[in-house]
C-alpha cells in the first residue's frame, strides 16, 4: 500500500487518478492510518470518498459503484448494495477519525433511508437482481428479493461503526436483526452450503437451487465464515464511563476498563430462545463504573435486577446505564419479553399489503410447506390474525428439528380453489372462496432451505374475517 498507492495516486496533478470501484480501499487505508498514524492514508481515503473529476464515467457507473462522486452529496442509497454498504463503512470510519460533520450529516440521511424505506425485515438489503442493487423507496419484493449475504454483512458492519460513533442502541438493534436473520440464513446449518441471495419467499418449481457449495462469484462463503469468526468482537465495547453489552450470548469477556482495571464479564443465557440472561461482573478490585445493557427494541417490557434488587429505567431500544461500585460476583439478571409478535409493513410496501410477518425476540420466522399439513400449499393459506382474534401462538422447542429450534404454531385458514375467482380477472362480487381451519407451523427464517426443496414465505396473508 505504502509503496504503490501513496506515491502514485491522489489529487495532485503529478498523481494518477484513482477510482475505488468496490469501495473497500477506504476501509483498509483508515485501518492503516490507525496503525501507523501516517496521515497520508487518511488523506487518500478522503480523496477516494470525494471522487476525482478527472475520471469520467457514465452516470449509471457512479450509481452502480457508489463511488466517484462526493460522498457528502449523497441523499439516498442506490446501486450495488454491497458496494453502498462498504462505502458507508469507509465514510463512517473517516468521520470517526476526523469528526467531519459533513460526513456525519450524509451518514444520518442515508441511515434513515435504509431503515425507513430500504431494509428487509430480516436485515437484508438489495431488492433487485439486476445490478444486485437497491430499488426505489419501499421496493421490497419477496420472491425476487436479492438480499445478498454480503450486503447483510455490510449492513451489520456499517451499523457497528454508527454504534461506535454514538453509543445509540438503534444501531445495535439493526446489527442484531441482520445477524440473526439475513446473515445467519446465508450458511446452511452444517456449514457446507451457502445462499448467495436470501429471498423472503421461494418456490423451487422455478428451477433455482438456492443453496450451493460454491459460487462463481466467491465473496459470500468466505465473508460469512469471516463474519462468524469475528462475532466475539461485536458483543462488548468500552468507553470512558464503563462497558457496553450489545449482544447476548454465552460468553466471557476478559478485558480491562479504560482506566486499566482488569475486568471479567460472563454471560449465561439460552438467548434467543429464552429472554433470560445473567451477567456476572468481576473486576480485579471493587471499582465504580457504568454497565450499559441493551434493552432490545423488540422487547416492550424488560425486567432488570442487580443482586436481586430491581433496577428501574429499562426502555425498549435504549441502553440501560447501571452505575455502581462493582465487586467480584455482582450479578445482573434480565428478562426480555419473548412473546411472538405479528408485524405489518408500511402500506407503501405494496407487495406486503394485507400480509403479516412473525417475529419472536430477534428472530424472524417463516413457513416452509414441508411443515404444514398434508395437501396444504402455502399459496392457499392465511394467518388468523385479525383484530379481536383470541388465537395465540403455541411454542415448542424441538431438539430434533434443524439443530434444535423453537417452533411456533398458530391457527389459520386454508382456502379452496374457486371457479369464480380462478380467472386472471373476475367480478368483485364473485362469491368468497370457501375455507377450512388449519394449524400453521413457523420455523426461524435462518433455518429455511436446510432439508428438501420446498416453498417458503415470510409474509403471509391475513385470513378474511
Amino acid at each position: 500500500m505504502n509503496e504503490f498507492l501513496l506515491p502514485n495516486f491522489g489529487p495532485h496533478p503529478d498523481n494518477k487518478p484513482l477510482f475505488s470501484g468496490h469501495p473497500e480501499m477506504e476501509l483498509a487505508l483508515i485501518e492503516l492510518y490507525r496503525l501507523t498514524a501516517d496521515k497520508r492514508h487518511l488523506e487518500l481515503a478522503r480523496y477516494l470518498l470525494a471522487g476525482d473529476p478527472r475520471i469520467q464515467f457514465k452516470p449509471e457507473a457512479y450509481v452502480y459503484h457508489f463511488c466517484g462522486t462526493p460522498f457528502t452529496s449523497r441523499i439516498h442509497l442506490e446501486g450495488h448494495a454491497v458496494r453502498a454498504m462498504y462505502a458507508c463503512c469507509g465514510a463512517t470510519d473517516y468521520y470517526l477519525e476526523t469528526g467531519d460533520q459533513a460526513y456525519w450529516k450524509a451518514l444520518n440521511v442515508l441511515w434513515k433511508d435504509l431503515v425507513s424505506a430500504q431494509m428487509y425485515v430480516t436485515g437484508g438489503v438489495g431488492a433487485r437482481s439486476d445490478g444486485e442493487a437497491f430499488g426505489d423507496p419501499y421496493e421490497l419484493p419477496n420472491a425476487r428479493a436479492y438480499g445478498e449475504s454480503c450486503a447483510a454483512i455490510g449492513n451489520m458492519m456499517w451499523n457497528w461503526r454508527m454504534l461506535a460513533a454514538t453509543g445509540e442502541a438503534k444501531y445495535a438493534d439493526v446489527i442484531e436483526r441482520a445477524l440473526y436473520n439475513g446473515i445467519n440464513s446465508g450458511m446452511s446449518l452444517n456449514g457446507t452450503l451457502y445462499c448467495y441471495r436470501n429471498p423472503l419467499a421461494f418456490d423451487p418449481a422455478g428451477g433455482e437451487k438456492i443453496r450451493n457449495e460454491w459460487y462463481d462469484t466467491t465473496c459470500c462463503p468466505p465473508n460469512l465464515e469471516r463474519t462468524l469468526a469475528s462475532l466475539p468482537g461485536y458483543l462488548y465495547s468500552t468507553s470512558n464511563d464503563g462497558v457496553y453489552v450489545h449482544l447476548y450470548d454465552n460468553s466471557l469477556l476478559d478485558w480491562r476498563l479504560e482506566n486499566g482495571t482488569a475486568l471479567k464479564i460472563r454471560q449465561k443465557t439460552t438467548y434467543p430462545w429464552d429472554g433470560a440472561t445473567e451477567i456476572v461482573v468481576t473486576p480485579a478490585q471493587p471499582t465504580e463504573f457504568t454497565l450499559f445493557v441493551r434493552i432490545p427494541g423488540w422487547s416492550d417490557t424488560a425486567k432488570v435486577a442487580v443482586n436481586g434488587n430491581s433496577v428501574a429505567g429499562a426502555v425498549a431500544g435504549q441502553y440501560l446505564p447501571i452505575r455502581r461500585k462493582w465487586s467480584a460476583g455482582d450479578a445482573v439478571t434480565m428478562q426480555f419479553n419473548m412473546a411472538p409478535q405479528i408485524l405489518e409493513a408500511n402500506a407503501q410496501v405494496t407487495e406486503n399489503y394485507g400480509r403479516v410477518a412473525v417475529q419472536r425476540g430477534p428472530l424472524v420466522y417463516c413457513m416452509e410447506q414441508i411443515d404444514q399439513g398434508e395437501g396444504v400449499a402455502l399459496k392457499d393459506v392465511a394467518l388468523s390474525a385479525n383484530q379481536g382474534s383470541n388465537a395465540k401462538f403455541e411454542e415448542e422447542f424441538d431438539k430434533q428439528l434443524l439443530g434444535g429450534v423453537l417452533v411456533l404454531r398458530h391457527s389459520g385458514a386454508l382456502y379452496e380453489e374457486s371457479t369464480d375467482r380462478g380467472s386472471l380477472y373476475f367480478s368483485h362480487n364473485a362469491p368468497a372462496p370457501k375455507s377450512r381451519p388449519v394449524q400453521l407451523t413457523f420455523i426461524p427464517y435462518y433455518a429455511w432451505a436446510n432439508r428438501v426443496q420446498t416453498p417458503m414465505q415470510v409474509w403471509t396473508p391475513v385470513a378474511r374475517a
